[in-house]
């Protein structure tokens, strides 16, 4: 892995914290700081996922948060990688990329099947992206949501 990415542990929460608040604000919800450092320390706190961040001067500068799951149909583990965010001023400098080969590594280390993700049909930057690291998009199945 590069130098530039760190696996965090709970005293990263904050840092990350920080900018998975504005990777939710990019998603249209409202800002929280506080919400969202609280929820990526639980995430690492109690081993629920694992979070891969790019640091800059102890400024966490981007992230991708992996949720290790199951795969029924072939019978083996997988990683969702839901989360995958980098500061607008960071952007289109190999960031998110590195941030993406660790979620591989971590997972080839791991003996994980396979990474699934999806992202906004408006998210061409990340689809190219995606793509460019070997990602082939479903166009088989459609994905359903119930809230709850």
């Amino acid at each position: 892995m590069s130098e530039n990415i760190k696996r965090a542990n709970k005293n990263d929460a904050n840092i990350i914290g920080e900018v998975f608040n504005l990777y939710r604000v990019f998603y249209k919800q409202e800002s929280n700081v506080e919400i969202a450092q609280k929820y990526i320390a639980e995430r690492i706190t109690n081993n629920e996922s694992v979070i891969f961040f790019a640091e800059d001067n102890g400024r966490c500068i981007g992230f991708t948060q992996l949720y290790p799951t199951f795969d029924s149909v072939n019978v083996r583990q997988k990683i969702v990688l839901y989360d995958l965010f980098v500061r607008e001023e960071y952007r289109r400098k190999g960031f998110a990329k590195l941030l993406m080969n660790s979620a591989k590594q971590y997972a080839s280390e791991n003996n994980f099947g396979s990474i699934e993700l999806s992202t906004a049909k408006t998210n061409t930057p990340g689809q190219s992206l995606y793509e460019s690291l070997g990602y082939i998009r479903d166009n088989e199945y459609y994905t359903y949501d119930l809230e709850i």
